[in-house]
Order: structure tokens, then sequence, then C-alpha cells
């Protein structure tokens, strides 16, 4: 019989997971409520069930009979995910508890100050009149960040430096969120580039760490959303250990057992580490796909062989033998879509792969949140000065062009 896997969520980052699955003779199952979505095309089976109704899941995953349940670069299904693996009795990377912890932005920083880690001063709302009074008492200062507490992909995200901004911000974060919950936190700025890492724990054991560093643009419409994540990380290794040392203190104290989770991490201008995400699930922007590519170490087919309790293909820290960066293609006006352009140079020396998910003529939108991304470039460089270069000067060698006669 073959194995059943439950995947929640259906968009395109699904696609390279469904086709690891089938490799694997994995019987494949599709769950949203938007029927339309691509990975349903490419699964064995659909159904339509929202993936953040944790009792509905559970009862058709038991109706199925599955195997295992994945919420794969899906961060509004990872509490269901972990909740349907905990009453079934089936593999998931922690805790429900601990699931419930991670993905919630407030819930997370109460548990990373009451364990003595480095953290921003945080603090948890749901209406606008009670985070006014705490800054107008000044109980947490400008520059702050306002996000919802549970939203991945930088959607609802804005920095403020005055009270004039605030309520915008919190209006945008309360409209993202599914709880109507936002969270202010002091803005730690960053020494260098931010970071993240997809890191594979097994048996509560840190095993993997795909370093990598991020990239912003400072022009684009939402400047805290990262247009590009490049590897290796160009940190040192005292560093990198400190954030290993962190992860496996928090696996330790949320009883972390097999799996992947996405990480983002920075170090402050105060010189210390601060672990800022941690989410049971793979990154987004086709993370875990560069990674297979960059270093051989395939933590899809890991992940799915996790999750339906089959003996894991090595995994190992990663070694690579050049730079590699995925740049985000977003465009910079709202309109119509009508190209991607780039340098032959580029072309010829750089590009792994190019993959576009529009159409021409479809509608875009500026880059408010990862979800206004049209598409990926996979590239490879000889040299991190080559690779840093060609980051810092897109506009030099890539043009998406945009029929800007569309008003929204």
């Amino acid at each position: 019989m073959k194995k059943k896997i439950m995947l929640l969520g259906g968009l395109r980052y699904l696609l390279p997971v469904i086709e690891a699955a089938h490799a694997l003779n994995y019987y494949v199952i599709t769950v949203d409520y938007i029927p339309n979505n691509i990975a349903h095309q490419y699964s064995d089976e659909y159904h339509n069930v929202s993936i953040t109704n944790k009792e509905a899941v559970l009862s058709l995953a038991r109706k199925l009979n599955i195997d295992g349940i994945l919420s794969f670069a899906v961060d509004p299904g990872v509490v269901t995910a972990a909740y349907v693996a905990q009453e079934m009795g089936i593999p998931f990377q922690c805790p429900y508890n601990s699931a419930v912890i991670l993905q919630d932005k407030g819930k997370f920083r109460e548990f990373l100050y009451s364990n003595n880690f480095n953290s921003p001063k945080a603090y948890t709302y749901n209406d606008i009149a009670a985070a006014h009074k705490d800054i107008y008492n000044q109980k947490i200062t400008f520059p702050l960040i306002v996000k919802p507490v549970d939203c991945a992909g930088s959607k609802g995200v804005n920095r403020v430096d005055n009270i004039e901004q605030l309520k915008k911000a919190i209006s945008t974060a309360m409209q993202y969120s599914l709880s109507g919950r936002f969270i202010i936190e002091e803005f730690i700025d960053a020494l260098g580039f931010s970071s993240g890492a997809e890191s594979f724990f097994v048996d509560g054991m840190l095993v993997y760490n795909g370093f990598y560093d991020q990239f912003f643009d400072k022009y684009s419409s939402n400047p805290y959303v990262p247009t590009a994540e490049y590897w290796p990380a160009n940190k040192s290794h005292a560093i990198l250990n400190d954030v290993k040392q962190q992860l496996q203190r928090i696996a330790k104290l949320l009883h972390f057992s097999t799996g992947l989770f996405n990480v983002e991490w920075r170090v402050g201008t105060d010189g210390k580490v601060y672990i800022m995400e941690l989410s049971p699930r793979a990154g987004g922007n086709r993370l875990a796909e560069m990674l297979k590519i960059a270093t051989g170490v395939d933590i899809i087919s890991a992940e799915l062989q996790k999750s339906v309790a089959q003996p894991l293909p090595p995994i190992h820290e990663p070694q690579y033998n050049a730079y590699y960066a995925i740049q985000v293609l977003y465009p910079t006006k709202n309109g119509t879509f009508k190209s991607v352009s780039i340098n032959p140079t580029i072309l010829q020396n750089n590009l792994i792969e190019q993959e576009i998910r529009i159409q021409k003529g479809d509608l875009v939108q500026t880059f408010t949140n990862a979800g206004a991304a049209i598409g990926t470039l996979f590239l490879k460089f000889s040299t991190y000065n080559e690779m840093i270069t060609t980051l810092n000067n897109t506009k030099q060698w890539l043009t998406i062009s945009v029929n800007s006669n569309y008003e929204q």
C-alpha cells in the first residue's frame, strides 16, 4: 500500500514537494478552500477544507486514514498539522503546544524572554487604544515594528518611527491577523545583513543548517520584505555557533523531535544574536529547492520521509562549492505584466533557473509582501564579491516591464 500524505495548502511552493512525494511512491492529498490553486492539479486527491480549521482537517485525515501530514512552506496550516499529527499519533517536528508558541509571535517573544534568550522588548494587543497608551507612557519607544502575531511573508509588517504612523500600521497588521491581534516590538537594527536558515533536527538534535543572508530593497513598497537570499551566509563561525547553540536550547525546551524548521535571525548592532522567528515548516521562496541544488542535501525528501515514519536519507551540514542566490522578481508599480528581461551576460554565466508564475496581461502589484512576487531567479557565482555586486545592482541587468495604465 502506498503511504498517504496530506499536504495543507495548494500554492506553487508545494509542486516540488508533490514531485518528491511521487518519486517516493507516496499518495498525495492536498487540502485547502481554494480549488483553483495550482498544487491541486498535481496531487492525487483534493479536498475543499480550510486548513485553519483543525477539527475539520482532523476529521478528514481520520476518514482518509493518512500516514503523514505537512504544512510545507504554508504558514497558516502549521498549527493544524501539529494538532492532527498529535491526535493521530503520526510524526511532526514538535508537540502541538510547542507549535502554538512558535506560530504566535507574541507567545514566542514571551517564551524567549522568560527563558533568558536575547529578545526585543515586545507587547501583544488586540486594540489600538491600549497600544497608544503604552507608547504614550513610554513603555516601549520608537522606532518600532508593528506586525500581526500570526502571519508570515512580511504581510502586515511596518516600521513605525512616530506616533502619527502608528494607527495606520496597527490597522494594516490587524487586517492580516487571523486572530485580530498584533505585536509591537523594539526595532533591532541589524549589524550587516539579516539572516535565516533551513534547519533540520533528528531526534531533537540539530544536524543541518542551511544558513543564508537576506537582501532588502530600500526603495521597494515595503523595505522589510526580503528581495533576495544568498548562500553561504557571510557570518563568522562564532556567530553561527551561537545561533546553533540557541536553536539547540530552544529545541530542548520545546521538545523538538525530527523535522525541518525555518529560522529568521539577526545580529544586532549590540553584537548579540537574536532568534526572531522559528517555525516548524519549510521557508517560502523555494529555499529548500535551492539548497538541494547548492549542496546536494535533499531536505524536501527528508521531510516527507519523516512525516510517514520512514528512514531518512543522509543529512549533514551543507558544503558549498560556489555562491548561490535567489533573486525575487517583483514589479515596482501596479499594472499588467508584460515581460522579464535579463542581461545576456547574467543569462550565460550566472542563471541556473528562471521561474515566472504569471502570464502576460496578468494584474501585478508593488512588492508590499512576499505574496506580490511574480517569480524567482536561481543564480550561481564564482566569488562573493561578484554575487554582492550583482544583487546590489539589479537595475543594471534585470528589467520587469509593466503596463501601468491600470488603476487598482
